[in-house]
């Protein structure tokens, strides 16, 4: 049975956080293969842009960022997306099992965008809240 991208539990995109995206946009499409697609984006600062990778087929791999907005403070590692029922649910249960909060971000309307989390080994991952719409 095919899993679909949004499926509760799945993964759905990857992303890095760095100061310089643009060198490492390079260096993973000269590596990797993969594909980069700018993705405008904007802060108090002003315009900037980020960048969707794809591999060669055009498929969605995941991002390289810029350390400002909504991307501000995150660790410059790959951080794993992953697809849960209610975002604020898992937040509760993630600090009554023993995992921390380390930022959350929440959309335009007030509602969670995501959260990225530490588990009780240490191990950081972002959960976030994906549509079939």
């Amino acid at each position: 049975m095919e899993q679909k991208k949004n499926s509760i539990g799945s993964i759905i995109s990857v992303d890095i956080t760095v100061d310089n995206p643009e060198d490492l946009k390079t260096f993973y499409q000269e590596v990797i293969g993969w594909e980069a697609e700018g993705l405008q984006m904007k802060d108090e600062s002003g315009a900037y842009e980020d960048y969707v990778m794809k591999d060669p087929q055009g498929n969605w791999i995941g991002g390289i960022c810029h350390n400002r907005g909504v991307n501000k403070g995150i660790p410059p590692q790959w951080i794993v997306y992953i697809n849960v029922a209610d975002i604020g649910q898992s937040i509760e249960k993630c600090q009554k099992l023993g995992g921390e909060v380390i930022k959350t971000s929440k959309n335009r309307d007030g509602s969670l965008q995501y959260a990225m989390i530490k588990d009780p080994r240490g191990a950081v991952l972002a959960i976030t809240k994906e549509t079939d719409e």
